[in-house]
């Protein structure tokens, strides 16, 4: 049976994916709470391994490493919500992580070291697949650039500097770190974000919110996905 990861940054993300397997498993191990279950494929049950990562690129990335050494997945789904960067995008829109970069990391360093490249890309089949799941639930949406960074990004003078630093779309604090890690060990990926703000609140305000409902965007749209897998 094909292994599919996913992974979320919060509990939120996740849970609505959770509660839509059968055959329910978990397991905690390395800080991580593992749920298994099976969902229906186009192509077949797919075994699913879902998990909350914690918020931050190292708790991304360690995540990310986790299950693909436990269950060496055919692939990775990011999912989750994200800043909105962009004035044509509006709340609940998603962007597509076509291209992510990191904000706050000199990546001629990085870069020098496997997978060698100063940006990452969700892959192509998977992108198509978001599409075509997208267009079936009239989410408007767009194939775009993520910016990911270690830092809550509001207030106009911030969210210019990364504008200007990444040609970002939209501001999370995880998508880079999953497709980093990935595409380290040749594993597709894609990354979605449905957008819960307008990068204009400061953390104090933003963590008041009710995110469900922009979770469940995410989570919704993950599930069309695999049933298209």
């Amino acid at each position: 049976m094909t292994t599919i990861a996913i992974i979320g940054a919060m509990d939120e993300e996740v849970a609505h994916i959770a509660q839509s397997l059968t055959s329910v498993t978990t397991s905690h191990h390395a800080g991580l709470d593992v749920t298994e279950g099976t969902y229906a494929g186009a192509e077949g049950p797919l075994h699913i391994a879902a998990t909350v990562s914690g918020m931050g690129t190292v708790n991304a990335a360690s995540a990310t490493q986790y299950l693909i050494d436990t269950y060496q997945p055919a692939a990775i789904i990011f999912s989750g919500i994200a800043g909105n960067l962009n004035p044509t995008l509006h709340i609940n829109d998603v962007v597509l992580g076509k291209t992510l970069r990191y904000l706050d990391s000199d990546m001629r360093l990085i870069a020098q070291s496997a997978p060698g490249t100063d940006e990452f890309h969700s892959d192509p089949h998977l992108l198509d697949v978001a599409d075509a799941a997208l267009d079936a639930m009239g989410i408007n949406h767009i194939r775009g650039v993520i910016a990911t960074g270690n830092y809550f990004v509001a207030g106009d003078e911030l969210v210019a500097k990364v504008k200007e630093q990444t040609g970002a779309d939209a501001v999370e604090m995880e998508g880079a770190a999953v497709a980093h890690i990935a595409a380290r060990n040749d594993v597709p990926a894609l990354v979605i974000r449905a957008l819960s703000d307008e990068a204009n609140v400061e953390y104090e305000e933003f963590r008041t919110f009710d995110i469900s409902e922009y979770a469940n965007v995410a989570a919704s749209l993950v599930l069309n996905i695999l049933g298209r897998l």
